[in-house]
C-alpha cells in the first residue's frame, strides 16, 4: 500500500475542482496496475463527488447546493456567542458545512491496467464549500504494482470519454484516423467551452469560431502532442482549443484596430456590435484561454503560451507604430510577424510536445518549424489579400494600411514602385486602392513573395528531419505546404 497527499488550491467559495488527471498522476507514478484508490477529505468544508465535468451542468450542482442550505440564513453554527474558543478568524461557514452532508467525505476508485476506472463522462471533483483555500486530501493505493515503475512512468493512460475512445479505435488505422478524431474532440471542446459563457461575450465569440477558419494552430497542437510518450487526446484537446480561442480573441482585436469590416465573410464583432464589445469579447477570451490552459498544470505549457502572448501584444504595438512609414520595409515587416503570427504557431508546436512530456531537443526543433511556418503562413495570407476568395474586400489591407509584404516588394519595383509609392502616400479611396492593387498583380511582388513563403516552408520541413515523429511527418508536411498554396 502507498500513502500520499494531494494538495490543491480553490479559488471561489464553493468550487467543483475536477482532480481526475491529478489522480491518474498518482496511479501513474506508483505504478499501481491493478487495486483501489481511497479518498479521504481532511476538511470537514470538502466534500468528494463523482460526476460529468459540463460547467452548465456544474452550474446547477452549485444552485442545488444554495438553494437545500443557503448561505447566511442564520445556523446556530455561525451564533459564535454560544461557542467558546472560537479563533479570531472563524469565518461564518454554517451552510458550508450543512453542505458537506449533501456530499461525502470519502471515495474508493477502481484501477484497472493502470487506469481509473470511470464511466464515459465521469470526472472526480474534490467540491470545495468554503473558499477559497489550499486544501489536502489524503490517498491511499492498494493493489498490484508493476515492478519496473520507470517503465510504467512512460506508459500513456487509456482514455475515458466516448470520443477519446473512437481516438483509441481509430489509432488502429493509423496516426492519420487518430489525428481525424482528434478534430472531432477540439470542435466538440470548443463548442462546450463557448456554451457555458455568458451571451454578450459568448454569441460574438460563437458567431467567429463557427464562421469557420482553418484551426491550423489546434491542429499543430494535436499533432504535436503525439510526439512524446504521453499522449492524452484529451488534454491536447482542451489546450488545442484554448489556443484557438486565444487566437480568435488577437482577430477581434485587431479588427477593431484595423477597422475591418469582414473577416471569414461575416461582419466583425467591431463592426457588427461596436467597438466597446470588440474589446470587452476580446478581453474575456484571453483571460478564459489562459485560465484554460493554466488548469491543464502544465508549468513549461503555460509559460510558452504566455511567452507567445507577449510576443503577439508587442507586435501589434510595433504593428500600429511602423504604419506611420507605410508601407515599411522587408526587416520591420519581419519583426512584426514574428511576433503577431508566428509566435502562437511557435508556441503551438512547442506546447504541444511539452505536454506530452516530449525531450527538450524535439521541443524546441518543433518550435522552429512552427515559427518558419508562421511566417510563410502571413506571407501567403497577405498574398490572398489579392484574392477575391479571401473573405474580405479585395484591398482592404490597402486601405487600412496594414504592413503587407506584396506591397512592400510592389513599392521596390522599378517599373511599378514609383506610382505605388505615391498613391500610398496620399488618400486611400476606392480608385486608389484598386489601382494600387493592380500594380501589385501586374508586377512580380506577389512570386516574389510567393517564393520567399515556399522557402520558408521547405527550411521548416528541414528542421523535421532531425527528429523521429512516429508516422506524423506526411502530416506535418502536408499541412505546412497547404499552409501557403492557397487562395483564401
Amino acid at each position: 500500500m502507498i500513502a500520499q497527499r494531494l494538495r490543491f488550491k480553490t479559488s471561489s467559495p464553493t468550487q467543483f475542482v475536477d482532480i481526475t488527471e491529478k489522480l491518474r498522476e498518482e496511479v501513474r507514478k506508483s505504478g499501481l496496475r491493478m487495486g483501489r484508490i481511497h479518498l479521504q477529505s481532511l476538511h470537514t468544508t470538502v466534500g468528494l463527488a463523482v460526476n460529468e465535468n459540463e460547467p452548465l451542468l456544474l452550474r446547477d450542482f452549485e444552485s442545488l447546493l444554495e438553494r437545500l442550505a443557503p448561505t447566511g440564513v442564520g445556523y446556530e453554527h455561525d451564533d459564535f456567542a454560544r461557542r467558546f474558543k472560537i479563533a479570531l478568524d472563524e469565518p461564518i461557514n454554517g451552510h458550508a458545512h450543512c453542505r458537506q452532508l449533501l456530499l461525502t467525505g470519502f471515495a474508493t476508485l477502481l484501477v484497472e491496467n493502470g487506469d481509473l476506472v470511470l464511466g464515459r463522462w465521469q470526472s472526480v471533483f474534490a467540491v470545495e464549500l468554503d473558499g477559497p483555500r489550499t486544501r489536502e486530501l489524503a490517498i491511499q493505493l492498494d493493489g498490484d504494482f508493476e515492478a519496473k515503475k520507470s517503465e510504467v512512468a512512460r506508459a500513456p493512460r487509456a482514455l475515458s470519454s466516448p470520443l477519446a475512445g473512437e481516438v483509441a479505435r481509430r489509432a488502429g488505422g493509423g496516426v492519420q484516423s487518430s489525428t481525424s478524431a482528434d478534430k472531432e474532440l477540439v470542435e466538440l471542446e470548443l463548442t462546450r467551452q463557448l456554451l457555458a459563457d455568458p451571451d454578450p461575450v459568448a454569441v460574438p465569440m460563437r458567431r467567429l469560431v463557427e464562421a469557420g477558419g482553418k484551426r491550423l494552430r489546434p491542429r499543430l497542437v494535436q499533432l504535436t502532442a503525439h510526439i512524446g510518450p504521453r499522449h492524452d487526446p484529451l488534454r491536447a484537446a482542451a489546450l488545442a482549443a484554448a489556443v484557438e480561442l486565444l487566437h480568435n480573441a488577437t482577430l477581434i482585436h485587431d479588427d477593431y484596430v484595423d477597422e475591418s469590416t469582414h473577416r471569414r465573410g461575416r461582419p466583425t464583432v467591431a463592426a457588427a456590435e461596436g467597438p466597446e464589445r470588440a474589446i470587452a469579447v476580446g478581453d474575456f477570451y484571453f483571460a478564459k484561454a489562459t485560465r484554460l490552459i493554466a488548469e491543464i498544470g502544465n508549468n513549461d505549457v503555460t509559460s510558452t503560451i504566455a511567452d507567445a502572448l507577449e510576443a503577439i501584444c508587442a507586435a501589434q504595438i510595433d504593428d500600429v507604430a511602423l504604419r506611420g512609414a507605410y508601407p515599411g520595409d522587408h526587416a520591420s515587416y519581419l519583426k512584426v510577424v514574428r511576433g503577431k503570427t508566428a509566435a502562437l504557431f511557435a508556441a503551438s508546436c512547442a506546447s504541444g510536445a511539452q505536454l506530452s512530456e516530449a525531450k527538450p531537443d524535439e521541443v524546441e526543433t518543433l518550435r522552429r518549424y512552427g515559427d518558419l511556418l508562421g511566417v510563410a503562413f502571413q506571407m501567403a495570407d497577405d498574398m490572398v489579400d489579392f484574392s477575391p476568395n479571401s473573405g474580405k474586400p479585395v484591398g482592404l489591407d490597402i486601405r487600412q494600411r496594414v504592413l503587407s509584404l506584396p506591397l512592400i516588394y510592389a513599392a521596390e519595383d522599378k517599373e511599378v514602385g514609383p506610382e505605388v509609392r505615391r498613391l500610398l502616400a496620399g488618400s486611400l479611396g476606392d480608385a486608389e486602392v484598386n489601382r494600387v492593387t493592380e500594380l501589385v498583380r501586374s508586377s512580380d511582388a506577389l512570386k516574389r513573395v510567393g517564393d520567399e513563403a515556399r522557402a520558408l516552408v521547405e527550411g521548416a520541413l528541414r528542421e523535421l528531419e532531425a527528429i523521429e515523429l512516429d508516422g506524423l511527418r506526411p502530416t506535418l508536411v502536408g499541412l505546412a505546404r497547404s499552409a501557403v498554396d492557397r487562395d483564401s
